[in-house]
């Protein structure tokens, strides 16, 4: 069976071939269609977690219990996931666990650019990376086995380029693979440091086997053509390479770590030139070197986004590349933005009118830090919004808290907000939370979570009510409003912020995209005789509504889903409701 596929899609195909039967994660772009895709093949149990941390327990229980187990997460997950992480290399596996490591080179929905190849120096796991879709299903399969082999986890690492384009791939057929045989074994599986100190003993002599096994794998291999010049590569820049400078040689590495030192000494002395091309950091750059192999890298390209095929050409031929293409005018820019009838909306006109400090979190709500809201001033990482403003609170005085919130989704407040509103509590911090129930992890592309009562494999289950939970963490104030009655907002806001107590607003309305959103029984329209043309309509930040700038008017477009924002914000009643 032959079919395009997505580097994702080939994932998930290649965990279903290779036997898994327990799969976890949590959403996180590019990461997030692996499991979406592996939870519809027969036999798996896949969950979305709380958080990445959780998902690598659960892969960990899975694993000793004997099983094959994917977790999948975006590279920074991985930093919520090290906890565990480390420690499982040191007890190693029993069935086979990989975990994927989506990288986004460019961020293009992340906050760094970190290399979590790295990672595999780091914890002392082998890292394997595929260059293109079909890879991506052969790389998959074969890590379980590499884990078994090995008693160990396996880091298979993509980007975002990978995650997310199509190539051809040839599927085979899924593997029967029975649960390993449990046994008991506590020198193995409990890390008390007497244990833990022989473990550490036998993962270095497994990176010495692992070392020993990169020389021949079939992941790493050479392409001989003019030997001029050589490159070494790995992932999708090999892609790039083979298409524009056929004629130079190529080491491909599949397995980054441990790298085939004996293989790359050997290629290194039948090349005149030899060129290290690796996305982000120089982690294969710097070990060569360290052997005292003389190279080319970093000098040559940027630590900074993702490479393209022109980029490459341009630095291996001194050529354009021939199937290049320019483009004829810039392309305007099309900055990213709330949806129209997004209930954050409403959230951050009322926070730039009242002149908030405003800690920000991960989701679609980090939108409001753009212009024209520009109503945030600082997000750092998943769940560190409380954090933060209890840090303001404690440098800057109560006062400096009043004209303070912090700012949370549902999905994020579950996977590392909750520890955070805990902290603020117990510090007796005079903080107020606005938490942004939308029912929906909704960046991510709308997945589940454990406070919408419903599983990743469509199952009902218990809902985390947040109205129950915050007053069990010690939260005594707790409102609840419709972020689109402004008003409404206004008042709560102000109101709770001058709490000299840890409070929580609750804002509770459905993303617009999801099957939960009720439509209006009425459309917006904007009269024309009372529009003053003072664009404070068009300050919400919403597409749905754009000013003519010909007649000096504001109108609404198919896009308006008739949320009510404009209405609230117009001073002189040009907005009206026409019944359908």
């Amino acid at each position: 069976m032959k079919k395009l596929m997505m580097g994702n899609e080939a994932i998930a195909r290649g965990a279903y071939e290779a036997g898994v039967t327990v799969a976890a994660g949590y959403p996180g772009t590019p990461s997030t269609e692996i499991l979406e895709n592996l939870k519809n093949y027969e036999g798996i149990q896949a969950q979305w977690s709380p958080n990445e941390k959780v998902a690598m327990e659960v892969a960990a229980g899975a694993s000793f219990a004997g099983a094959r187990t994917l977790v999948t997460m975006k590279h920074v997950g991985v930093n919520v996931a090290a906890d565990p992480l480390f420690t499982l290399a040191y007890t190693g596996v029993n069935g086979g666990l990989v975990f994927v490591s989506a990288d986004d080179p460019a961020m293009y929905s992340s906050q760094n650019e970190q290399d979590n190849r790295g990672y595999g120096l780091f914890a002392k796991v082998p890292v394997l990376e595929p260059a293109n879709s079909q890879e991506a299903l052969d790389f998959t399969r074969a890590a379980f086995e590499l884990s078994e082999q090995f008693d160990a986890p396996v880091m298979l690492r993509i980007t975002t380029r990978l995650a997310h384009s199509q190539t051809m791939v040839e599927a085979g057929d899924p593997q029967r693979v029975p649960l390993k045989d449990y046994v008991k074994n506590p020198a193995k599986y409990i890390m008390l440091p007497g244990n833990a100190i022989q473990r550490h003993a036998i993962i270095e002599k497994k990176m010495e086997d692992l070392a020993e096994y990169a020389e021949n794998c079939p992941f790493n291999r050479i392409e001989w053509a003019d030997q001029k010049i050589g490159v070494i590569v790995s992932g999708i820049a090999y892609e790039y390479v083979k298409q524009t400078a056929p004629e130079v040689s190529i080491l491909k590495l599949g397995m980054v770590h441990p790298l085939p030192r004996k293989l790359i000494e050997s290629f290194a002395q039948q090349v005149d030139r030899l060129i290290v091309i690796e996305e982000l950091e120089p982690v294969i750059e710097t070990q060569i070197k360290s052997w005292g192999i003389q190279a080319e890298g970093k000098n040559l390209f940027s630590r900074l986004g993702e490479y393209s095929p022109e980029g490459i050409a341009y630095v291996l031929t001194g050529k354009p590349y021939a199937k290049g293409y320019a483009i004829a005018e810039k392309i305007p820019g099309r900055p990213p933005m709330l949806c129209p009838g997004c209930p954050h909306r409403g959230v951050f006109v009322t926070l730039r009118k009242l002149k908030m400090h405003v800690c920000g979190d991960i989701g679609c709500y980090t939108l409001g830090a753009l212009s024209p809201l520009e109503a945030m001033d600082a997000c750092v990482c998943m769940g560190a919004s409380i954090g933060m403003a209890v840090g303001m609170e404690k440098a800057r005085g109560k006062e400096f808290a009043k004209k303070t919130v912090a700012i949370i989704g549902d999905s994020t407040f579950v996977h590392s907000g909750i520890t955070g509103l805990i902290n603020a509590v117990y510090n007796q911090a005079a903080s107020t939370v606005i938490l942004l129930d939308n029912g929906t992890t909704a960046m991510t592309g709308h997945q589940d979570h454990p406070a919408t009562g419903v599983t990743l494999m469509g199952d009902p289950t218990a809902h985390l009510d947040f109205e129950a939970l915050l007053p069990a963490l010690g939260v005594e104030h707790v409102r609840v409003v419709d972020p689109l009655d402004m008003d409404e907002l206004e008042k709560v806001i102000k109101e709770e912020t001058e709490r000299p107590e840890t409070s929580v607003i609750i804002t509770k309305r459905p993303c617009v995209l999801t099957k939960q959103y009720e439509k209006t029984p009425y459309r917006l329209h904007i009269d024309p005789e009372s529009c003053k043309g003072c664009k404070l309509c068009i300050k919400v930040g919403c597409t749905g509504v754009s000013f003519d700038e010909e007649k000096k008017k504001a109108r609404f477009n198919s896009g308006c889903v008739s949320c009510g924002v404009c209405e609230q914000v117009c001073r002189f009643d040009a907005v009206k409701r026409v019944e359908e």
